[in-house]
């Protein structure tokens, strides 16, 4: 069988190097000059250095497995375990631990972020009376949280995590489809009475409590940058990478697929491993009813600005700081203090510290030029840490835009994936969808769908 993958980011890298072996020639095709997507690994003088993800959930196993197959596991380092702050009211303050996601069971951890009224809201919600809860349904995180604490746990805390996973407010994001264990827990709870957020909340902490002990880190990054994962990817995959190789449309051809733009070749499968709206645009003529249910998926915008420091001297010793929703005298809506965060960055002598922007709704990332990024970084890094960046020595600076970043997990989103893949598989259409808006934001999560898009391929050849 001959395969075309379209996407050469982390989905389709994975995708190709799953069937390697297989006896399938695979071509992939990128539009971009570069592999890796929003994966991606900068030349600092300093060092290699991400400027999109800088990490992954190493509990996930099957992510580490998979590394260490592909011969980089040797590569993985461990976080400082600094603690974050979030900037509230004009002042950083310690990230509240515990909880799920921001979302407290009561207010003894958030109790500095917000007002006594709410404090005294969330202790009281378990007295409330319940709310429905449809099992098996989703709703807005921001919409549910405000209901039951108020805004301000959503805009001081909620949203500043989540937004850092997914460049969206709370009331963009669906519960199901970003704290998966949270609406699980919910959907217990609604099968036996009143449905409170604060004892779902505690269940869960309780349950969190009760885990193994000795895991190891949460979280894990590459040494050299996650290039090092996506480059093995390439080479360890024998397939055919194509770069600046932008793939305009998808006909039918006999029982095979023609692509426009690439190689004078008739597919017989094809995947595409690209941004939901990039896959409706090209399933227009050959799955029209999917690229329709497609449609309504949407993308967030963000921006990263990288600096490098001479010196470190009054830096925070904490791994970063998250900026509530609505914060007025500043731009950023995240700081990562890379190299107190990560101890393989800060052997290299000085700081390195990433400025995030850009949420779903908001056109910064757009509109905003360069050199404006950059006085927002160091203004914005001044306003919430006190550490002055150009006296400190700014001696190296990247900016990286992220046009449709990542797509908005509203809580229609995991209905419109499974109705969009029930249609591909009711046509027996010989494309397959693969990426984060598939299987979930995530390193982990990708890879697992990736492998599992493919393996789907080869029982299908």
């Amino acid at each position: 069988m001959h395969i075309a993958i379209i996407g050469a980011g982390l989905a389709g890298l994975t995708c190709a190097y799953e069937l390697r072996g297989s006896g399938h020639e695979v071509d992939v095709y990128e539009a971009t000059d570069r592999i890796g997507g929003k994966l991606y690994t900068v030349a600092f003088e300093g060092g290699p250095t991400d400027m999109g993800a800088e990490a992954f959930l190493s509990r996930r196993v099957d992510a580490v497995e998979f590394f260490t197959e592909l011969g980089v596991g040797d590569s993985l380092v461990a976080p400082s375990g600094l603690g974050s702050l979030v900037y509230v009211d004009g002042e950083a303050r310690p990230l509240p631990r515990g909880g799920v996601m921001g979302i407290p069971a009561a207010s003894a951890s958030v109790a500095h972020l917000v007002s006594e009224e709410t404090a005294a809201r969330i202790d009281a919600e378990g007295d409330a009376p319940g709310f429905e809860w449809e099992i098996g349904g989703d709703v807005s995180v921001g919409a549910l949280v405000r209901e039951r604490y108020g805004d301000e746990v959503v805009d001081h805390i909620v949203t500043s995590l989540l937004g850092g996973v997914y460049s969206c407010s709370a009331d963009d994001l669906g519960v199901r489809a970003t704290i998966p264990q949270l609406a699980e827990e919910l959907d217990r709870l609604a099968e036996a009475g009143p449905v409170h957020l604060s004892e779902a909340v505690r269940n869960l902490e309780q349950a969190r409590k009760e885990l193994p002990t000795g895991q190891g880190p949460v979280f894990s990054a590459f040494r050299e940058g996650y290039q090092e994962a996506y480059e093995a990817l390439a080479e360890q995959s024998g397939a055919k990478i194509y770069i600046d190789a932008f793939i305009s449309a998808i006909t039918r051809e006999g029982e095979g697929y023609r692509l426009k733009g690439g190689e004078d070749a008739v597919y017989d499968r094809v995947v595409l491993a690209v941004p939901a709206p990039t896959a409706a645009m090209l399933l227009k003529q050959v799955e029209p009813e999917v690229a329709a249910t497609l449609a309504p998926i949407k993308l967030a915008n963000s921006a990263v600005v990288g600096m490098r420091f001479a010196s470190d001297d009054g830096l925070p010793q904490n791994s970063g700081v998250l900026v509530a929703a609505g914060a007025e005298d500043v731009h950023a809506k995240a700081f990562t203090l890379s190299s107190r965060k990560w101890p393989h960055l800060a052997e290299r002598g000085g700081a390195l510290v990433r400025a995030s922007f850009g949420r779903f709704g908001d056109d910064v990332a757009i509109r905003a030029s360069e050199d404006d990024l950059v006085d927002w970084a160091l203004d914005d890094l001044q306003t919430v840490t006190g550490f002055d960046g150009r006296e400190a020595g700014l001696e190296e600076i990247f900016v990286q835009r992220w046009f449709g970043g990542l797509p908005r997990f509203d809580e229609h989103h995991l209905a419109t994936v499974d109705k969009a893949l029930a249609q591909l598989r009711e046509s027996g259409s010989g494309i397959a969808v693969t990426g984060a808006w598939v299987g979930g934001v995530g390193v982990p999560a990708v890879i697992a769908n990736a492998r599992e898009t493919a393996r789907g391929l080869g029982k299908d050849c």
